[in-house]
């Protein structure tokens, strides 16, 4: 599964969702892990809502987004998007970040988790409203 992380050098997950210029973007499974790309957030103009939209849009293959902080209205539009928001609250590593991760996906993840698991599995068949 593709997760989306907000950091200024890749090293730690240390940016705010609505202040972070680009994501890196990692495929994590259980028992592999690596970089894919960094997605650049453009200019979506200067209204919050917007730049919110645009951020969450950027990120609709992700199932899941790691920042530092979010706001509520930030998390409710990833969560619109089946995209899975998790708040470190405090700097912390992305390879540790991305270990712990991995740990999770080799025992019982939570139902939450596997439903992320296979948002790449559902296909247009699930994306039926």
């Amino acid at each position: 599964m593709k997760i989306a992380f907000t950091t200024k050098t890749g090293e730690t997950i240390d940016m705010h969702f609505g202040q972070a210029d680009s994501f890196h973007i990692w495929e994590v499974g259980p028992e592999e892990a690596h970089y894919v790309q960094t997605l650049t957030v453009g200019e979506h103009g200067s209204d919050e809502e917007d730049r919110i939209a645009a951020r969450a849009s950027l990120l609709a293959d992700c199932a899941i987004v790691y920042t530092m902080q979010i706001g509520g209205p930030a998390a409710a539009k990833l969560v619109a998007k089946r995209i899975h928001p998790m708040k470190t609250n405090v700097e912390v590593g992305l390879k540790e970040s991305i270990e712990r991760m991995q740990e999770v996906l080799r025992g019982n993840p939570p139902p939450w988790l596997r439903k992320a698991m296979n948002k790449d599995l559902a296909g247009s068949f699930w994306d039926e409203d």
